[in-house]
């Protein structure tokens, strides 16, 4: 239960006075306490050897509550996962809240907890943060704000100039189940079993990748907006290089696959929270594949296509029924506020 003796935020917890202390006292820094937060410092003072990765990211997703998930763990497996895309494993963190005056305790209190639940998952630290509140109608109860740094993996070699013809393109898991999660919630739509976000930190299995493999790993990103079509088209134009995937291979859930075809969505372009895509050297495909499906979060990671000298700049699907067509960029926003 909220240990705060207030119900909602109001201007004053935002004023850097009395209630800003309170609030951040009782909530921030007990929740998320460590010798950082400890110092209640302006900022954190951090000792980084070697090569480091930085990354930040806003979240203003919409509801803030979802299936499996709420605003708080997005926001730290959001950057979390953006430094691991770098090949990096996450750090330290900053922490920052645009909180609406109104927003109850209860909610706050929630996010936070999942915030700390989801920081030790990943093995991050939160070091800093701010707090601001904003009047009522100028925000949409909770906006966060996180940015991060890691150490770059010893072996990592990630980078788009490695990728040659041949290199096969891997998907870690399910694809469009975050999406689908939120629109079930804003649509008000029922499914036989519950349809959850797919928000996990990715930084552990990377890590394991690039322990075994090295510079065979070519290319990580997550399938976050847009999804995996607008994550290939991005390497397809940037390499000049054609790809090519088969359909049958890319791993659906059959709910969300059926939700789509109601909603008039493509899986393809529905935005994921905890899935990535991999491209590696063909002789290390399968053992990678392996080492992914031996862990139950990625247990649907598929072999969905590789990098061809065809097709330039291109990215070309085999349908399910037999025939090919282009697969191109999102031409608008299909999910807004989905993270």
């Amino acid at each position: 239960m909220p240990k705060f003796d207030f119900e909602v935020i109001t201007m004053g917890h935002g004023s850097g006075g009395l209630l800003t202390h309170r609030l951040l006292k009782s909530g921030v820094f007990d929740i998320l306490k460590n010798e950082w937060l400890d110092q209640q410092h302006d900022g954190a003072i951090l000792n980084i050897n070697g090569k480091i990765a930085f990354s930040s990211d806003s979240y203003v997703v919409s509801p803030i509550f979802f299936p499996g998930g709420n605003i708080g763990d997005l926001a730290i497996n959001g950057t979390v996962n953006d430094l691991a895309m770098c090949g990096a494993n996450a750090e330290y963190l900053s922490l920052s809240f645009i909180i609406e005056e109104g927003l109850r305790m209860e909610e706050l209190w929630q996010i936070l907890l999942t915030i700390k639940k989801a920081a030790d998952k990943a093995g991050v630290v939160v070091v800093t943060g701010d707090t601001k509140v904003v009047e009522k109608g100028k925000g949409d109860k909770i906006f966060i704000n996180t940015s991060g740094i890691g150490n770059i993996h010893p072996k990592a070699n990630i980078h788009h100039n490695r990728i040659k013809e041949g290199d096969v393109v891997i998907v870690s898991g399910n694809i469009a189940s975050h999406g689908i999660a939120i629109m079930s919630v804003r649509e008000g739509l029922e499914f036989e079993t519950t349809i959850e976000t797919d928000s996990l930190p990715l930084n552990h299995m990377v890590m394991l990748l690039l322990d075994q493999f090295g510079e065979n790993i070519k290319f990580l990103r997550d399938a976050t907006r847009g999804g995996i079509a607008s994550v290939l088209n991005e390497v397809a134009e940037i390499t000049s290089h054609g790809i090519y995937i088969d359909q049958k291979l890319i791993p659906v859930e059959e709910q969300v696959d059926g939700a789509c075809e109601m909603l008039g969505l493509d899986p393809l372009y529905v935005a994921n929270e905890g899935v990535f895509l991999c491209i590696v050297d063909a002789e290390s495909a399968n053992d990678a594949l392996n080492l992914l499906k031996s862990t139950q979060k990625f247990d649907h990671a598929s072999i969905i296509g590789h990098v061809t000298t065809e097709n330039k700049g291109k990215v070309i699907m085999k349908s399910k029924v037999g025939g090919t067509r282009m697969v191109n960029f999102l031409p608008g926003e299909q999910l807004p506020r989905i993270c």
